[in-house]
């Protein structure tokens, strides 16, 4: 038998294997140092791991043994940090929040196959989406989050006023006046039926949304701190959403036009048709669901378009009022002439520009009177977005990104009235 020829023996004597209390040339100084059993086996293992780390498909137990290796070792650093540039090639990051108008979408094409046998009315759908998108940024929170400071704003009149409370006791205020609409089509009132103290009722009948929320903080105290609150907020916003359906369906008319316009919700000293009440808290609902948001910074989005256009058409629609009511007290000069009901005056065109946009005309010497494009005065053009800041008192007047053409005094009335459509 013939035997291989013997490889020549290195210079220095032969090699010997690495073992256990064996050394290891240094990686930085070539110096000897400890090579501990089983380290070129782990290194084998944590290299291998590189490819799934940039992909975050490790457990966490292998994240960490991974990350901690990377600290000691350069050349898997340096492959760790091309793997995790390869991997941001693959595909760009998209938000994980869903469109806004998803819900909306999914359930049009449900009933587009099986038609709902009550629907909906069309003045509803805003409320009905935006309390579902503040359930799903409610149920993504974490426990603590729900004492996250929040500030709530309004233009009182004159200037902006603040109050802070936590992610609950928004809930809270939500609740308390969405009761006002609630009671309207016969639901129980959310606050106990001996609540309001005999001079609330007899100075503000009902009593208005800032009375009911200081009487629900007051007696939860330090319950509506917690995640509790949005189970009593969510069960009366559905039930006001299957209720006003089948009131709807009742009345006989096209989209139940007769109970929305007909029946009135009292908000203490003013009144809204029920449309519009519906219409008053969706845009509620959305402007509290942004100041949660911003609060656990969550990022949140506006309604679509056609809702959009409701909301926008909504505070339009009450600016007249609005002016006249600061007219009443003292709070802006008093109308240039005189207009009788239904005779053309002078008159505002507000421009919304952007996403649920359109253009309204305002008249600003009478509630009553008729606004026409042949009496305008004034022009404003104001983004759709930042009307709606406005109108929710988010933004000051004078200091709205508003485009302006004409009188001065009849755009600066229009501002404040628009501010002045806020409330805590």
């Amino acid at each position: 038998m013939i035997r291989p020829p013997t490889p020549p023996t290195p210079p220095g004597g032969p090699e010997r294997p690495a073992g256990p209390g064996r050394s290891k040339p240094s990686r930085t100084t070539g110096a000897a140092e400890a090579a501990p059993e089983g380290e070129l086996i782990d290194h084998r293992i944590l290299t291998s791991l590189l490819g799934a780390w940039a992909l975050a498909a490790c457990s966490p137990e292998e994240t960490a043994a991974v990350e901690a290796h990377l600290t000691d070792c350069a050349p898997c650093a340096d492959e760790a940090l091309r793997l995790r540039d390869a991997v941001g090639l693959l595909h760009s990051e998209d938000s994980l929040d869903l469109d806004p108008m998803l819900r909306s979408r999914v359930l049009e094409g449900c009933l587009d196959r099986r038609p709902a046998r009550i629907p909906m009315p069309t003045w509803a759908a805003p409320y009905d989406a935006e309390t579902a998108r503040l359930d799903a940024l409610l149920r993504d929170m974490a426990e603590e989050e729900w004492r996250a400071p929040v500030q709530l704003r309004w233009f009182d009149g004159e200037r902006q006023s603040t109050r802070e409370t936590t992610v609950a006791g928004v809930l809270g205020h939500l609740l308390a006046v969405d009761g006002l609409v609630a009671t309207g089509i016969g639901l129980p009132d959310p606050l106990p039926a001996d609540a309001l103290p005999d001079e609330a009722r007899a100075s503000e009948p009902g009593a208005g949304p800032q009375t009911r929320t200081e009487i629900y903080w007051a007696l939860n105290g330090a319950g509506h701190h917690t995640p509790a609150a949005r189970e009593p907020w969510r069960e009366q916003s559905h039930a006001m959403i299957r209720d006003v359906s089948f009131l709807a369906a009742d009345d006989g008319s096209a989209s139940g036009e007769h109970t929305a316009r007909g029946r009135l919700v009292s908000y203490g000293n003013f009144a809204l048709p029920l449309r519009d009440a519906f219409l008053d808290r969706a845009f509620e609902c959305w402007m509290h669901a942004e100041d949660i948001a911003e609060a656990v910074d969550y990022p949140y989005t506006p309604p679509g378009p056609a809702h959009l256009n409701l909301l926008v058409d909504l505070a339009a629609r009450q600016l007249p009022g609005a002016i006249a009511a600061r007219r009443r007290t003292g709070l802006a000069p008093p109308p240039r002439g005189l207009a009788t009901a239904g005779s053309p005056g002078r008159t505002l065109h507000l421009e919304i520009e952007g996403s649920g946009g359109g253009d309204w005309y305002i008249p600003l010497d009478s509630p009553g009177a008729r606004a026409s494009p042949e009496s305008k005065v004034a022009h404003i053009a104001l983004d759709g977005l930042e009307f709606c800041q406005l109108a929710a008192g988010h933004v000051p007047p004078l200091e709205a990104a508003a485009g302006q053409d004409g009188d001065r005094q009849a755009i600066q009335d229009v501002l404040y009235a628009t501010a002045s459509l806020s409330r805590l």
